[in-house]
């Protein structure tokens, strides 16, 4: 609709301004807002809990998927991992400004690669209402201004969460057009954010494939972007067999409804007998289907037959692939054809097959003896993420402070001039 157009290209304009203030301000005055953000969020957690609650009643009304349900909660636990995000955010170094490789050329001058904001950049997310503060931090902290659009079963969730960031954005002086938080599930408004290049350097959308997909064909504005964690798990024949189903059960069961869950589980041929009997009966004791290739369902006759798109299924819920290869090679040739290019793990002893599996695995993390949960940039000390990227340009799995800043270069000289 024209309004939702007027409207989000107003924001656009806000947003434009403020990311150029933000290059004149005291960087400790983000840290101060973050701070000030995360005791606020704590503050007011009961406010949060009942708008979250609100959300949750017209979800299940609506039928929602349990997995987007799961996505949409909020807790007590939830909540203080938000302000705890906010704070670890705000106590990481500033990357703005930082010049690397700072070198002496022959002619005297000096060239080096500062490190600079993006400018404004445009989330939209479905579901997970921490993804508003999570997404305003990182944004902050690396000093780009951050345009924010929730799903429409988030709008309650998000609102509360807005209104505290914008009071503590003017208490400290920071300009509100800082953080923007899309204020209408009209889906128009995505249709105009993803339309504006001269107010927008960037988009990342976090969501189901559909959304992905449709901000992927849509955006005229470059695109951060994962379309699938279609996650696997490798037990190799060297493996230590106990270890390995204790990861295996992990990145199954840990959290079903994430990106970084394992979908498929591939066994050697020469432990399957080994270990699938008693990793399936656990999986099965926690409600988990299995589907398995004719030698899975020879060992573990519970299983039902796999087809072809099980391979490729993100299930986001209690099912798992389960595939018997013939060595790593076969594995690498499954993950290869079958891969989303999010995570994948080796579960070996042996040294050489990691050290070939980290090289030849295509994946933005790849990870030997342990979950493919650990993909996240919490765990992986960036504080907050704002997502996961499975792009190769230009930046590559959980997107901290770091892959929220470009560089560019920057020449010291005395006077020099070129001959």
């Amino acid at each position: 609709m024209e309004d939702a157009t007027a409207y989000v290209r107003d924001l656009g304009q806000r947003a434009r301004k403020a990311s150029r203030e933000l290059d004149r301000l005291d960087p400790g005055l983000k840290d101060r807002a973050l701070t000030a953000m995360a005791d606020r969020i704590e503050a007011e957690a009961n406010t949060i809990l009942a708008a979250n609650r609100e959300d949750l009643e017209r979800a299940r009304a609506e039928g929602l998927d349990s997995a987007l349900v799961d996505r949409l909660e909020l807790n007590a636990d939830r909540i203080a991992a938000m302000a705890d995000g906010l704070r670890q955010v705000a106590g990481l170094p500033d990357p703005v400004g930082a010049i690397d490789e700072l070198r002496t050329r022959p002619s005297g001058i000096q060239v080096g690669r500062m490190r600079v904001p993006l400018g404004v950049i445009g989330i939209i997310y479905e579901s997970r209402p921490n993804v508003t503060a999570d997404a305003a931090a990182l944004c902050l902290k690396s000093g780009n201004a951050a345009i924010l659009r929730g799903g429409s079963e988030a709008i309650t969730s998000n609102r509360a969460i807005s209104r505290i960031m914008q009071t503590v954005l003017e208490e400290v002086g920071l300009p509100t057009g800082v953080v923007s938080v899309i204020d209408t599930s009209d889906r128009a408004a995505v249709g105009a954010l993803l339309g504006m290049p001269e107010y927008v350097d960037i988009i990342i959308p976090r969501g189901g494939k559909g959304l992905i997909e449709r901000v992927a064909r849509d955006s005229q504005v470059p695109v951060i972007k994962h379309l699938e964690g279609n996650c696997h798990t490798f037990i190799d024949a060297d493996a230590d067999l106990a270890k390995s189903a204790e990861v295996a059960f992990n990145a199954k069961t840990q959290r079903y409804g994430t990106c970084n869950t394992m979908e498929t589980l591939l066994v050697d041929r020469a432990v399957a007998g080994d270990v699938l009997p008693d990793l399936s009966r656990r999986f099965g004791e926690t409600g988990v289907e299995l589907r398995g290739c004719e030698r899975t369902q020879e060992l573990v006759p519970e299983a039902h037959p796999a087809t072809e798109d099980d391979w490729d299924t993100e299930y986001l819920g209690p099912t798992l692939a389960v595939r018997v290869v013939d060595g790593m090679e076969a594995a690498m040739t499954h993950i290869a054809e079958h891969g989303s290019g999010h995570t994948d793990v080796i579960c070996t002893e042996s040294y050489t097959k990691a050290r070939r599996f980290l090289r030849e695995v295509d994946s933005s993390s790849v990870m030997v003896n342990a979950s493919s949960r650990f993909a996240d940039g919490y765990e992986y000390g960036l504080g907050a993420e704002i997502g996961i990227s499975t792009n190769k340009l230009h930046v590559r799995g959980p997107v901290g402070l770091q892959g929220l800043t470009t560089q560019k270069f920057v020449v010291l000289g005395d006077g020099q001039v070129r001959g």
